[in-house]
Formats: structure tokens, sequence, C-alpha cells
């Protein structure tokens, strides 16, 4: 039985960035750009928009100025862009963005096949990314990736978790989001992991970011949303996934989240219906299948 469930909590969308980062298809930065606005116009208040890596390892995210320059700013959605390096936050920088996201994790085997350095390594590239951000009053969120485990290294200790999680908010993270990168959790794990974070974390600077590999997701948010966490990540459809997680079927439905939340009575401010629309929009430009479940039930 859920008890102590918060009032309202923030949903981030990242569909624009890790839902469409590994798609092979072109995706023009109209269609882009349009699934923004929708997602804005559903009352989503914080888009991951764009991520600014190099085009010969993402060419997905080739076009993360363009989608930016052609984007209105304003005061009611925050727009934020993963930058993994000193050049792409340089960038970043040069199209006026606000808020950066940068991102380590809790596998020493990850990390060293997906940015090719230690835990401690990428670790002093964000501290560096973090100066140069603060001191242009960018405000910087933190992904720590593996958190319930590691395609690599099976398990991951809780610990280290919360170790990687405090350094990066000691650096000056506004909140770490805990990655589920292959979607291994199941509810007590995630509660155990989480705990053992918010020795060192407060609660309140936690989001969540479980991928739905195993069909877990939901349960294992619905586990934790008693201990008072900020923030959960989602992407509109089911879009995106690790390409390291064997059988990885996509993140967590955001529309799915949002069923499950309004159900709880914790409210989000975002339009279901609209928010559906927004889903049917991108998968049928992209020619993708929509994996959420809700969608089916609205689109039939």
């Amino acid at each position: 039985m859920l008890n102590n469930l918060p009032k309202s909590i923030r949903l981030v969308e990242v569909s624009p960035r890790d839902g469409l980062q590994n798609i092979k298809n072109h995706v023009s930065t109209k269609t882009k750009v349009t699934l923004i606005e929708k997602l804005s116009l559903a009352g989503v208040k914080n888009i991951e928009v764009a991520s600014f890596v190099s085009p010969k390892w993402v060419p997905q995210m080739a076009d993360a100025a363009q989608v930016l320059q052609q984007l209105t700013p304003t005061d009611e959605v925050q727009h934020t862009v993963l930058t993994p390096n000193l050049k792409g936050l340089e960038r970043a920088i040069e199209c006026g963005v606000s808020e950066i996201a940068v991102f380590s994790a809790a596998s020493e085997s990850f990390t060293q096949k997906n940015t090719n350095c230690s835990i401690e390594e990428s670790l002093a590239r964000i501290e560096t990314l973090m100066q140069l951000a603060l001191s242009n009053n960018i405000r910087v969120r933190g992904y720590v990736s593996c958190v319930l485990g590691c395609p690599y290294e099976g398990n991951i200790d809780p610990n280290v978790v919360a170790d990687v999680s405090k350094k990066l908010i000691d650096m000056g993270c506004y909140e770490v989001s805990l990655g589920d990168t292959i979607g291994i959790g199941t509810p007590l794990k995630a509660q155990h992991m989480l705990e053992t974070v918010i020795k060192k974390v407060p609660a309140n600077k936690i989001g969540l970011h479980f991928h739905d590999t195993r069909g877990q997701a939901l349960a294992n948010i619905a586990a934790c949303l008693e201990y008072g966490i900020a923030s959960i990540d989602a992407s509109v459809a089911g879009l995106g996934g690790c390409p390291y997680a064997k059988g990885a079927s996509g993140n967590l439905s955001t529309e799915d989240v949002v069923y499950m939340l309004d159900g709880l009575g914790i409210k989000t401010g975002i339009d279901l219906a609209k928010l559906v629309e927004a889903g049917d929009y991108i998968t049928q430009q992209i020619n993708l299948r929509n994996n959420s479940r809700v969608a089916a039930v609205f689109l039939n």
C-alpha cells in the first residue's frame, strides 16, 4: 500500500533527445521542433530537447543548434540539452541555453565502454563542465546510469550509486536523475537502492529514469514515490532505450506514467489526451511502433 504520496511531481520529457538519438533513419529538424511544441501544448514543462555530441557518433543529434534556434523560449517551459564534453557545452552556451545535463555511471565497465574513462575521470570532466556552466548562470542536472544493474557487471552496489550522486550534487547539480539503464530493476531492489542514496542526497534532489525493458518501470516508480523524489523522466510513446541493453524495448512511456499518477491523485499539470497526440504524431512521422499502452486505448 502506498503511503505519504506527493501532491505533485515534475515530469521530465526526454523523447526529443533520448527517444530519438539512436533511431537510424534521419528525423528532420522540423519534425523534432513540432514534437517539442506539441509536448509543450500538452503541459509538459521540462523537455530535454537535444544533445551536443559529435555527429560522427550520434548523427541524429547533428542539428541540435538548429533545433534550439527554431524553438521559442518561454518562462513556462525549460529546454535542456545534454553536454557530454567541454566542446558540447561551449556550443550550447553559444545557443543561449539555460540548463544542461551531464552524465556519469555507477559502473566502471559501463563508463569505460560509454565514455572511455573511469568513473572518477568522468566526474573530473564533469567538474570542468560544471565550473563553466555555473559561471554562465546555467543550471546543471546530473545523470547516473546503471543504478540497478549493468550489462557488463551485473548487480551494482547501491553505495556506489550514492557516492556518485553525492559528488554530482556537491559539484553543483541541482538534481540527480538515477537511471535503470538496462531496465533490470524490481520494486524492492529500487527501494533498497533509493534508501541507500537518500542517506547522502536529499530525496527532493533525486529524479528517476527507469527503463521498461522487463515491464517493471511503472511498478518501480510506484514503489519509490513515497520517498519524496523530485521528478520522473519518461519518453512519449516509449521511444528510445539503451543500445547496450539486451532486449531493450525503450524508455518508459510518459503517457503511461501520467495515467498512473493521475490515478494516484498526483498532479503533473499535463493534459493526457494532448500528450497522446504528441506521441501519435512522432511515431507516425518516424514510422515506429507506439509503445504506450495508454495511447493504444486512446487511439483505438
